[in-house]
């Protein structure tokens, strides 16, 4: 599995309703695990994001098409970066000439 770190910002729309976004959470979580990924962190956090999330996912195309549902749906707009753990960090830096 790949992680991915989602940063995430609420709309307007979704901000106007955010008492219904514990739902739309849920939602999510689900609509994840129908892809065969899984949640592993979840943050309301203050600053430039509203919503931090770390997720695995099979593969890249998985992710993006996580990303592109929750984007549609109008609540939040995202900024996904893929993450290395660092066993593979380490074997990254190991392998530089």
């Amino acid at each position: 599995m790949t992680t991915y770190i989602m940063l995430a910002t609420w709309t307007d729309q979704g901000v106007q309703h955010v008492k219904d976004s514990p739902r739309r959470l849920d939602l999510a979580k689900k609509a994840l695990k129908d892809m065969d990924g899984e949640f592993k962190s979840f943050f309301l956090t203050m600053g430039d994001y509203d919503i931090v999330a770390v997720y695995e996912a099979p593969d890249d195309a998985v992710a993006a098409r996580f990303n592109l549902q929750l984007g549609m749906l109008g609540s939040i707009r995202t900024h996904t970066l893929k993450a290395f753990p660092e066993a593979a960090y380490r074997e990254i830096i190991a392998s530089l000439d």
